[in-house]
This record gives C-alpha cells, sequence and structure tokens, in this order.
C-alpha cells in the first residue's frame, strides 16, 4: 500500500527538521491566472502543500480578507468547476500536494461520488470542509477515500476530549492530518498566537498520532517558530492575501513568494 501524499509531505518536512507551512490560495483571486501563477510561484518557492479555496457565497468560517477575496473571486465568474480545472492545471506543473478547502453544499450539490472522482482527476489529495462535522461525514470520506483523497477535520479549543475523541477515530485512517483551528472565531491575521494554544494541542495529540497543522492567526515567522515546538505544520491564509493584496498587480507573485520565505525563516526546527 503506498504512503499517502500528505504523509510523505508532513515526514519529509520532518526529516528536514522544519515545520511544514501551508499556504493558502483563492482560485480566482485577485484573477484565475494571478491565482494559477500564485500557486505555482509557491509550490516552487518550497510550500510543504497547498490549499486551494473554492469561493462561497456564504464562508461562515472565514474572516473579512478571505471573504472578501471569496466575493471577488465570484464577481469574477470563479465556480467550483473552475476551481477544479484550476486545480488540475497547477498539478500539472508542479509535484507540491494540493489540498481543496470547499464549503459542503458545492460537494454535495455536484454529486459526492462525481466530486470527489472529478477532484482525484484535477491532483486533489486532501479535502477540508469546515461546515462538515464528522457525524455526518460518512459519504463524503467513503467517496473521498476510493479516490486517495484524505477527508481532513478541523479541531477547535473549545471541542471536547469526547468530540475530540470522535474526531481522531474519524480521520485515523484517511492519511491526512488534523487541521487545528487555533482560536475560537473566524480566519485573520493576528499579532500573537493564543495563550492556550499549547494546551490545546496537548489536548489533541493525547487523541492523535496524525500530524497537527495550526491554522487561523498565523502570520509571522516567529508564529511558525512557537507552533514548530508543539506541531508539524503551519497554515498561513489571510496574512498572505494581505501581503499580496498590498503588492502592485505586477508584483503580487513576487509578495506572495516573499512572505512565504519570511515564514519559512521561522519554520527550522533544529
Amino acid at each position: 500500500m503506498s504512503v499517502h501524499p500528505i504523509t510523505t509531505a508532513f515526514a519529509r518536512a520532518r526529516e528536514a527538521g522544519r515545520t511544514a507551512l501551508l499556504p493558502y490560495v483563492m482560485a480566482g483571486y485577485p484573477d484565475a491566472a494571478t491565482s494559477e501563477a500564485l500557486a505555482v510561484a509557491l509550490g516552487e518557492a518550497g510550500a510543504d502543500l497547498l490549499e486551494l479555496g473554492v469561493p462561497f457565497s456564504d464562508p461562515m468560517a472565514d474572516g473579512a480578507t478571505i471573504q472578501a477575496a471569496s466575493h471577488h473571486a465570484l464577481e469574477g465568474g470563479m465556480t467550483p468547476e473552475g476551481a477544479l480545472a484550476l486545480a488540475g492545471r497547477i498539478h500539472a506543473r508542479i509535484a507540491t500536494p494540493l489540498l481543496l478547502m470547499t464549503y459542503y453544499n458545492p460537494i454535495f450539490s455536484a454529486g459526492i461520488a462525481s466530486f470527489c472522482e472529478r477532484s482525484a482527476q484535477a491532483g486533489i489529495v486532501g479535502l477540508i470542509v469546515p461546515d462538515l462535522p464528522p457525524e455526518e461525514s460518512e459519504l463524503l470520506q467513503s467517496a473521498a477515500s476510493q479516490h486517495g483523497i484524505a477527508l481532513i477535520y478541523l479541531v477547535t479549543p473549545t471541542s471536547p476530549d469526547e468530540r475530540l475523541a470522535q474526531v481522531a477515530s474519524a480521520a485515523k485512517d484517511s492519511g491526512g492530518f488534523l487541521y487545528c483551528v487555533s482560536l475560537s472565531g473566524t480566519t485573520g491575521a493576528r499579532d500573537r498566537l493564543p495563550e492556550h494554544l499549547a494546551a490545546f494541542l496537548a489536548r489533541v495529540r493525547s487523541h492523535s498520532d496524525l500530524p497537527l497543522a495550526v491554522g487561523f492567526g498565523v502570520s509571522r515567522p516567529e508564529h511558525v517558530a512557537e507552533i514548530g515546538t508543539m506541531a508539524e505544520g503551519a497554515v498561513v491564509a489571510s496574512a498572505l492575501l494581505n501581503a499580496v493584496d498590498a503588492a502592485p498587480a505586477n508584483e503580487r507573485i513576487r509578495a506572495g513568494v516573499d512572505f512565504l520565505r519570511t515564514l519559512q525563516a521561522g519554520a527550522t526546527t533544529r
């Protein structure tokens, strides 16, 4: 049985003595061509995995930055089908494992089996579905696993231990990782990581041997360094989009890559 690409990516980062970095790109933001070029450039610059967001009209887990990017992408005509086509083009250009972040409605509307089949064809190896609870995930997990796709579950600081155990049980055979939301609330860049993070991650670790990746609020190399003492990966989304937004149109790709490299400075764990 082959090793899952997500497992391989985390193992490679660990062997290199660094925290895995998982940057986020919104499909179609600021336009389809730029989002493709940015994803490819981030992969070439050493991203361990790439998270590709599917714009959605009601992104309940996302803060202002990603909500604005999602709205802009939808206004520009990006669709779930377009996002999968974009993923396929990215996959053809780089070997970086691709994760698709989408809410459940587009998956259900497309048909679970069909969506998973087309995702696999586009090179997707993991699905992050923030509004799908584990007790309702059996159909999607089954369909995803048939195509070698890991269903990535989210856990939060408010998750009780029995909930963490339930999520860990659902995720254990997926070949993926646990997405640890650093705080209660929506995504967004923040000055510091929450004080409760270490205790929260210790609770998650007591229930699962899967890699842990921390997201929501990660924006500085010192954040990545701190996360690296407690978890295997760091997800960066809003702060990366902010860096891209702040750059002139002809420098957006370079700005995104430069931002990733600043985070890489904090990723070395030995």
